[in-house]
């Protein structure tokens, strides 16, 4: 069934507690990219101009010590997020206590209120992350509905969604949480055919479970990034001194025997000699060196992929190519990000992560139907596991 959206809710008049992925980037207090805050404005916007009362929330960062206090402080992004919306945003620097409830209980219609990040909680026996129902009934208590627009915290049960849900009348997913069920949601359960998955990224034991279910799911699995070493070294070849988990070698010849023609592996690499931004070399993956350190899927891989690729219809990418951060070892990520945005009527979503930063960094976020908000939980979420902070969402 169809979940609740925060556009099914009556907010006129009513406190909504808005459950946000404010863990942006930070660097000596200052913000150095705002992409999860302006992700985030539609739903607060709806709730504004529709005579709610907004308050809004968010973890950033993680507490272990009192030292994580003070560089974990969300007192930027509320001011950030005030010259977004364009009006002012009260806020809390605490997470529970009289002043948090004096200023929630006092909120006017059209107001954002803010308090201070979730994650304070943790300080103290991670009472956040391991979802304290007392804090969660706390919380809850602060407002009258709840909706959780957060994503890349969706694959946890934490005070801050799951614990909240449990406790109000009423929950909804905003419209960012509402678009990646409609994208990440849609390719796992009913994926438009051709279905081609597109994984990279250093570890072949950090896709496991995506591997193993897109075997099930996906027309094709094209492999590439440093993980492609450890499947080309189960199938005997040299890879030098490339990055490879030798204690994967069995588990890579098992998906191998599973996927069958389905897993497509590159067949060249851009080689050097140690890892450092310097000029490469192509080579095919039966030609390499004992000295060799492939860092970037070459040219007539990203033309297998082509091919592979040509009138796809649904297009899930996890994962970079190569050591993207390296202008010499770009080619293989771009090339990637070039293939997608050139599919005709085809779904490309970008599963969070590195390869979202890639295309984002390398100027093609535009080219592609959905770039997820959130790593880890897209990456489940494409298992087909069920995310707590989905699961605890109101069906319509």
């Amino acid at each position: 069934m169809a979940k609740k959206i925060v556009s099914d809710l009556k907010v006129k008049g009513k406190r909504v507690l808005i459950r946000v992925d404010f863990n942006v980037p930070m660097k000596d207090g200052a913000i150095t990219d705002d992409t999860r805050i302006r992700a985030a404005l539609p739903t607060i916007e709806y709730v504004l101009k529709n005579g709610g009362k907004a308050i809004v929330f968010s973890h950033l960062g993680r507490i272990k010590e009192e030292a994580d206090l003070a560089k974990n402080d969300l007192r930027p992004v509320a001011k950030r997020l005030e010259e977004l919306l364009h009006q002012p945003v009260q806020f809390v620097n605490a997470t529970r206590g009289a002043e948090l409830e004096s200023a929630a209980s006092h909120l006017k219609e059209g107001e954002v209120l803010m308090f201070q990040n979730t994650r304070y909680e943790d300080l103290d026996g991670k009472k956040e992350s391991k979802n304290d129902p007392e804090l969660g009934k706390y919380w809850a208590s602060l407002g009258d509905v709840f909706v959780n627009d957060a994503f890349g915290t969706a694959h946890r049960a934490a005070a801050s969604n799951v614990g909240i849900a449990a406790n109000v009348s009423e929950t909804a997913a905003g419209f960012l949480l509402e678009k990646e069920i409609r994208y990440i949601g849609g390719a796992v359960d009913h994926p438009n055919r051709p279905y081609v998955a597109i994984l990279g990224g250093a570890k072949v034991s950090d896709k496991i479970g995506v591997i193993e279910a897109l075997c099930e799911k996906a027309d094709k699995i094209l492999i590439g990034g440093a993980m492609m070493f450890t499947f080309l070294k189960a199938q005997g070849k040299n890879i030098g001194t490339s990055k490879c988990e030798d204690d994967k070698l069995d588990l890579a010849n098992e998906l191998l025997a599973k996927a069958g023609k389905k897993l497509v592996l590159p067949v060249d690499a851009v080689c050097t000699k140690e890892f450092a931004d310097v000029c490469g070399v192509v080579k095919s993956v039966d030609e390499f060196a004992a000295d060799d350190m492939g860092l970037d899927i070459g040219p007539k891989t990203l033309e297998l992929f082509k091919k592979e690729l040509a009138g796809a219809k649904t297009v899930v990418w996890n994962g970079p190519m190569g050591v993207f951060e390296m202008k010499n070892f770009a080619a293989g990520t771009i090339g990637v990000c070039e293939l997608l945005a050139q599919l005709k009527d085809a779904n490309t979503i970008i599963g969070g992560g590195d390869s979202a930063a890639a295309a984002e960094s390398l100027g093609y976020a535009d080219k592609f139907s959905h770039i997820s908000t959130g790593g880890g939980a897209s990456l489940e979420y494409l298992e087909g596991k069920e995310l707590p902070g989905i699961t605890c969402v109101d069906e319509k």
